[in-house]
């Protein structure tokens, strides 16, 4: 506890750990939290012993607590909108068009209880584009105009420590390599990939436009596009909370999101990675890297996985062992030349609130909670499909 908090005066931005970031940044995200008419800053600055007026209460005191539950819960709410956003996106808005389309003619059939798609490749390729660009694009902008925060702070950009960037990946090919059986990747690129794989026993389908087309999309801009939704505006609203909650919020909303039980463990591991690559290392990029190497990874194994010879499940296992060693020695080096020597870290914040209960306000504020709720109950209709 500073000497301020001692004396009774409270300044949460000035108690905020800004030591892991650059100056630029700092300044910024001060300004942001410091603008009065800023609905989602926590900027409470008080001295608790004093009190004040209130019409219709008389003499009160002010309390830190309620400063940072309303604006924790705000936060909350314009993310529980986004997400929102994407779930109508995907299962209502993307699964209507698909029919509209099957309706004019086009070879394009999907199943209303299921994420299921069929029809020829181009038609199913372009209706995953569309559709999965729509739902990270529309809320990422929901949530960039309600935040309101500055492009340095909302995308972190400058690398404070390339080591960090190392750190992440290694941990990452770990992730990957506990993960990869069977819910290593999402239920729409496995299936798509299967797609591709089932309908020639030769392999050339490799070869073609539409599966090339597809692995670009899925491996470099959903990892761009999906990064910035998760680690851009909605972390940076969230990590005035400190960086360990805004780490584990934007995860499990990425995990939740999935809808697929199968697939929220390796979802949420692997976006713990990314943010805490990003805040160690400074920039979004670090991010992006991890996601990059997680879909990489669990291509490697689908493509490994189509050789129908016996030296299959050998090759497969000899490239998950080389993948792990690479991630277990990078680790090592990375936990003796930055966390062990304390070169840098995550920025905490002292909350008078306990974990738990923040991690409550959270769950609970509406729509965050119905979207919680919406997606366990698909993924458990998912698992009896």
């Amino acid at each position: 506890m500073s000497d301020e908090t001692k004396n009774g005066i409270v300044n949460v931005i000035d108690e905020f750990d800004y030591s892991t970031q650059n100056d630029t940044y700092n300044e910024k995200f001060k300004k942001w939290r410091r603008n009065k008419d800023n609905h989602c800053a926590f900027n409470y600055a008080a001295n608790k012993n004093e009190k004040v007026y209130v019409d219709n209460k008389g003499f009160v005191a002010h309390s830190v607590e309620e400063a940072e539950k309303d604006s924790l819960t705000h936060i909350v709410y314009i993310i529980g909108i986004a997400a929102l956003i994407w779930l109508f996106t995907e299962d209502v808005v993307g699964k209507l068009g698909i029919a509209l389309f099957s309706f004019l003619g086009f070879d394009i059939h999907t199943n209303f209880f299921n994420s299921s798609i069929y029809g020829g490749s181009m038609e199913i390729v372009a209706a995953l584009i569309v559709v999965s660009v729509l739902k990270i694009a529309v809320p990422a902008i929901y949530a960039h105009i309600k935040f309101r925060l500055p492009r340095k702070v909302e995308i972190m950009g400058r690398m404070n420590n390339s080591l960090a960037l190392i750190g992440a990946i290694s941990m990452a090919l770990i992730v990957c390599t506990a993960t990869s059986l069977p819910s290593a990747y999402s239920s729409e690129s496995k299936e798509i990939y299967d797609y591709f794989r089932s309908i020639d026993a030769d392999l050339y389908v490799w070869d073609q436009t539409e599966f090339l087309m597809y692995t670009i999309f899925d491996v470099v801009i959903m990892s761009i596009i999906s990064e910035i939704f998760f680690r851009g505006a909605m972390f940076a609203a969230l990590r005035q909370f400190g960086d360990p909650f805004a780490i584990i919020i934007t995860s499990l909303t990425a995990g939740l999101l999935t809808q697929d039980f199968r697939a929220m463990p390796a979802t949420i591991l692997i976006s713990l990675v990314a943010g805490y690559g990003m805040v160690s290392s400074g920039t979004l990029f670090t991010a992006v890297s991890v996601s990059i190497v997680y879909k990489m990874y669990n291509l490697a194994l689908m493509i490994l996985e189509t050789d129908r010879t016996e030296k299959m499940p050998l090759t497969r296992n000899i490239f998950m062992m080389i993948a792990l060693a690479i991630g277990i020695v990078g680790f090592v080096v990375f936990w003796i030349a930055f966390v062990r020597r304390k070169k840098g870290g995550i920025a905490r914040y002292g909350s008078e609130y306990p974990r738990w209960r923040r991690f409550g306000f959270a769950l609970k504020t509406f729509p965050y909670s119905a979207v919680l709720l919406v997606c366990l109950a698909y993924a458990a209709m998912r698992l009896t499909q």
